[in-house]
């Protein structure tokens, strides 16, 4: 059956930004299992492969929701140019955790335009690089959720944050710039997200999260990731407690994806991962439990 496309929906977040969400399934009046994907820094859901990703969970029988964190720096005009770089500089991660959050509850409502669609028993979240840490910390505290997926997520969002002269520094100019390496644009980081992660260091801890979790998580790395250390994945495998462990060998940190792809098939490292996440996500729980939980628990 061909896979039904819904793109760039506008829905109202709690930071005065919409939030633009695309939707794929197949249009067979069926309930679905859900699954979420959250990009990761400097990414819109558009990048790259993630399109076609989203059309090959559609294809699986998934009704896959890709969206725009409100504040990526990305405009409802412009989803894939970093032309509001003002709101790039005000992102923070709470911001990004109300954002999914949004659009979890938006799924879920009773006048949901494609309620017919889905099985709101199976609410999936797969997060890629930060989105992965995102999408950790919103399972340890959203009970609806019941499968997690993680490609090349981080452990600590604090970790690169400057430190000593730098950090008085920031603090002093209020911003500081990053480069964006594929469009050489001089991207802000205000001072505000350092003090808003600082507020929330207990709530942002990807650790405590991790440890937390009550669901299957599924842990993804490639072994040639430079952008996050492949050490990243072992941790996480430690800490959660029914966690299943996948290295990608020889795969970069977004799967030999580049931006843009025009193939008709995925990279393959993007799609030897898939061909592993989809067993899992269809898997008993408890057969998940049985083989991948925590012998002491």
């Amino acid at each position: 059956m061909e896979v039904t496309k819904k793109k760039n929906i506008q829905i109202e977040g709690k930071h005065d930004k919409p939030i633009l969400c695309d939707v794929f399934y197949q249009d067979d009046q069926k309930p679905k299992p859900v699954v979420i994907f959250c990009h990761g820094y400097k990414g819109f859901k558009d990048w790259g492969a993630w399109g076609k990703m989203a059309e090959t969970f559609a294809e699986k029988g998934y009704f896959f929701v890709k969206f725009n964190f409100s504040h990526n720096g990305t405009t409802p005009e412009n989803p894939t140019e970093f032309l509001n770089i003002e709101a790039f500089g005000d992102n923070n991660y709470m911001i990004e955790l109300d954002d999914l959050q949004s659009v979890i509850d938006w799924i879920l409502l009773p006048d949901f335009p494609q309620a017919v669609q889905v099985d709101v028993s199976h609410i999936n979240l797969i997060g890629h690089s930060r989105g992965g840490a995102i999408a950790i910390i919103k399972a340890a505290n959203e009970k609806r959720i019941t499968r997690l997926v993680t490609f090349a997520a981080p452990t600590d969002l604090g970790a690169k944050f400057p430190k000593g002269e730098e950090l008085e520094k920031w603090e002093k100019k209020g911003v500081q710039y990053i480069v964006n390496s594929r469009t050489k644009q001089q991207l802000p980081h205000h001072y505000q997200f350092y003090k808003n992660y600082k507020e929330n260091k207990e709530r942002l801890n990807v650790k405590n999260a991790t440890q937390k979790l009550d669901v299957p998580h599924m842990i993804a790395h490639g072994s040639n990731d430079t952008t996050v250390s492949i050490s990243s994945s072992g941790e996480l495998f430690e800490w959660s407690p029914i966690s299943k462990l996948l290295l990608v060998e020889n795969a970069n940190h977004v799967f030999e994806a580049t931006h843009p792809w025009e193939k008709e098939e995925l990279p393959e490292k993007l799609q030897y991962l898939l061909d592993r996440t989809f067993p899992f996500l269809e898997a008993e729980v408890q057969a998940l439990v049985d083989e991948y939980g925590d012998s002491d628990d």
